[in-house]
């Protein structure tokens, strides 16, 4: 990439042909807003609403699952990253190329498990300071973000500053963490523990309740607590045809015990 007066040229061969939503919207217009704003513009790169359910609020918690939800994907893909508390405050906001890929994402700690979990040979990072000149208070993934995907994939990124990721806000938060970061729409309950980490002896410990380790939902009988690797890498609680977040009274933000 060539700079002038802060702002950067990105060459044709590293220029995102898809987009990826990942954000805490839920149901509503805004979601749809943005993918109407990016398919006007540019009609032929397709636009994918990857996960518009995260935990509501927690960057923290959205972060743990950005590194198992971009493994395996296409590359060239750029990830519009918005869980944003702040928004329409001082945070700053950060652009991402990781390996053939791009994130944009407030500077709240969202980006860290992925950026510090790559090769620092396959990321560089800055730190954006351009703004448009009309932008909401309240919705900055319209108004700030989606302009922002705009120039990137014409080949431009707008007023622009290298940052190291040791100076990103949640840089110095653990790597992992035994807390619960998602619930999907089973009740199964995914936690910020890689599941490499944890041997199959392993045992959870919610409460009273110690939970096993199983491979899959059918070696375990209906209604029978198990933990495994989930397809994100990543220790997954559930119970076979039933809803652990029900039956274990688990939440988003709860942490969890691994016991050997």
């Amino acid at each position: 990439m060539r700079q002038g007066s802060g702002r950067w040229r990105i060459p044709r061969a590293w220029r995102p042909r898809r987009f990826a939503l990942v954000t805490d919207f839920g149901r509503g217009p805004y979601t749809g807003q943005i993918q109407l704003l990016l398919a006007a513009h540019r009609p032929r790169r397709p636009v994918v609403d990857l996960v518009s359910d995260l935990t509501p609020f927690r960057p923290d918690l959205a972060g743990l699952l950005l590194p198992g939800l971009r493994r395996g994907m296409p590359g060239r893909t750029l990830y519009l990253c918005v869980v944003d508390p702040g928004v329409g405050g001082a945070r700053g906001i950060l652009a991402a190329r990781v390996g053939a890929d791009w994130l944009l994402a407030p500077d709240n700690g969202l980006l860290v498990p992925l950026l510090r979990g790559s090769a620092p040979t396959d990321v560089r990072l800055w730190r954006v300071l351009w703004r448009p000149p009309t932008l909401s208070a309240s919705f900055h993934g319209r108004d700030l973000f989606t302009p922002l995907a705009q120039q990137i994939a014409r080949g431009r990124l707008p007023q622009a500053t290298p940052v190291d990721v040791a100076d990103l806000v949640g840089a110095d938060r653990p790597a992992t963490t035994a807390t619960v970061c998602y619930v999907d729409r089973y009740g199964n309950v995914m936690t910020g523990i890689p599941a490499r980490e944890l041997s199959d002896a392993a045992v959870v410990v919610i409460g009273d309740t110690r939970v096993a380790h199983a491979r899959t939902f059918s070696d375990v009988a209906v209604g029978t607590p198990f933990w495994y690797e989930n397809a994100f890498g990543l220790v997954e609680i559930a119970v076979n045809q039933g809803r652990a977040d029900v039956d274990l009274s688990l939440h988003p933000g709860d942490s969890i015990t691994c016991r050997p």
